[in-house]
């Protein structure tokens, strides 16, 4: 989230002696995208940040997938999907291309290594549980509905108070606020459905001094490296700039409502590099006296169409269930299925709550979601009669 923030001791002027104690330096690191023109902070580091005593390569991290077959819409029933370790390691890719791999974890413990993504953003939906996300650039507690979202190499663990389910987004591109809603200087306009209050940042720098074997795994270029550090890698003394770990929960998102159906884009949340994401939340519906509550059939040209759907009755589908996935690929209409936009005549407001990502490339299958599909979910518009 692009604006200025600061933890921990800093001094007057970047680039200049800043001395520990002792008298020795701290040491300075610039950390930034797109070369020094992007986003960036400057971290004040115990150590040396290059210093590492082992490395080893534990292989390749590029998703397996498969071929699509016939285009036909498809679901994903991933509720029962195994119980893991911790949540990166329990993390299950189901649908990729270059721009963002979707995936989902269930995870039963915290993580005892320290991970970094030096190639992409990585945004953890909570959709159970509730923990800490530690890095070195502070703590950030999360709960239920949280985004988490965390740049380019940043090294983090996350520590669960209990077992937990996430929805995830992995992307190489910066996860951002939509421009319609930002001012040329960034700042969140009036009409935007959330602000700058509703975000929540690292407000506590843990700052580490110890010595001794600190794993930290690192996905770059498509494998993932281990190495082994001689000290603690959350040494940071403390920070400034715009590059950080950040957190918005889905309930602050403020929905748009209007007299008729409003489109896809009035949920838009986030945008990133040839992708969107969307909040589907609790809200009244249109208030034209003949609307139709449920949305038209529609054909997203250039656009595949996925649905986490996580608690409610969504009132345009039958036959999904609590953490079902659809996807509705580009090259076929979809909309509401037999009997369900009579059913939405009268209504007054939806209790859904889902997340949407739309992506403008299409999505190849990995061989795991081949295991959640749900067969059945394409012959689901030919039930009843009427539509």
């Amino acid at each position: 989230m692009p604006f200025y923030h600061k933890l921990g001791q800093i001094p007057h002027k970047r680039h200049t002696q800043f001395r520990r104690p002792d008298g020795g330096l701290y040491r300075e690191e610039l950390m930034g995208l797109e070369g020094f023109s992007s986003l960036q902070s400057t971290l004040y580091h115990n150590f040396i940040p290059p210093r590492v005593k082992q490395v080893e390569d534990l292989g390749a991290r590029l998703p397996e997938t498969v071929d699509f077959g016939p285009i036909r819409h498809r679901a994903f029933k991933t509720a029962d999907a195994p119980l893991g370790t911790d949540p990166v390691s329990a993390r299950i890719p189901l649908l990729a291309n270059r721009d963002v791999i979707l995936g989902v974890a269930r995870a039963s413990q915290s993580m005892d290594y320290f991970y970094r993504n030096a190639q992409a953003y990585e945004t953890w939906w909570v959709h159970e549980g509730s923990g800490t996300l530690k890095s070195q650039f502070g703590s950030l507690k999360f709960r239920k509905g949280d985004y988490i979202v965390i740049p380019f190499g940043t090294t983090w663990q996350m520590h669960l108070d209990g077992e937990a389910r996430f929805f995830t987004i992995e992307n190489p591109s910066q996860i951002e606020p939509p421009k319609r809603y930002r001012n040329e200087f960034g700042q969140m306009l009036e009409h935007a459905p959330y602000s700058e209050r509703d975000i929540r940042l690292p407000a506590e720098l843990e700052t580490h001094t110890e010595r001794g074997e600190f794993e930290v795994r690192i996905k770059v270029r498509d494998r993932l490296s281990r190495h082994i550090l001689d000290y603690h890698p959350f040494d940071v003394v403390g920070w400034d700039g715009y590059l950080y770990p950040w957190i918005f929960n889905i309930e602050d998102f403020e929905p748009i409502t209007g007299r008729v159906h409003q489109p896809p884009p009035v949920h838009q949340t986030f945008q990133a590099h040839n992708f969107v994401v969307c909040s589907f939340v609790p809200r009244l519906f249109d208030y034209h006296p003949e609307s139709i509550p449920a949305p038209y059939n529609h054909s997203n040209v250039n656009s595949d169409e996925i649905i986490y759907y996580a608690e409610g009755d969504f009132m345009s589908r039958k036959g999904i269930d609590r953490c079902d996935i659809s996807m509705h690929p580009y090259g076929l209409p979809h909309g509401p299925q037999p009997g369900m936009t009579e059913a939405s005549i009268g209504r007054k407001e939806t209790k859904e709550l889902a997340v949407m990502v739309d992506t403008f490339y299409p999505l190849n299958l990995t061989s795991q979601a081949l295991e959640y599909e749900k067969p059945e979910y394409m012959s689901s518009w030919l039930e009843g009669t009427g539509e």
